[in-house]
C-alpha cells in the first residue's frame, strides 16, 4: 500500500498513520490528540480553500491545518 502525507489525502479516503515526523512543541500536540502511528484515520471533508482538513479519528472529528498535516505520514488503505 501506498504512504502518502495526510495533506495530500482525498475526501473519504482512510488509512493508517505510519509515522509522524515532527518535534518539538507541534509534535507533542500532534500526539497528544491521538495522531499517532497505527491509528486509522479517515478523511471527512476539507473548507472550501483546502485548509483545514477535517479527519475521523477514533469515533471522533478532527481538524488540522495543512502545515501540521505535512508532518503525518499515512499508509492508505485500498478501495473495497
Amino acid at each position: 500500500m501506498p504512504t502518502i502525507l495526510l495533506r495530500n489525502m482525498q475526501k473519504d479516503q482512510t488509512g493508517n498513520i505510519t509515522a509522524v515526523k515532527v518535534g518539538g512543541e507541534l509534535g507533542r500536540r500532534v500526539r497528544d490528540m491521538g495522531l499517532v502511528p497505527g491509528t486509522r484515520i479517515t478523511i471527512m471533508g476539507r473548507a472550501p480553500l483546502y485548509d483545514p482538513v477535517a479527519i475521523r479519528i477514533m469515533g471522533g472529528t478532527l481538524t488540522l491545518r495543512n502545515n501540521e498535516a505535512d508532518h503525518i505520514e499515512v499508509e492508505v488503505a485500498s478501495p473495497e
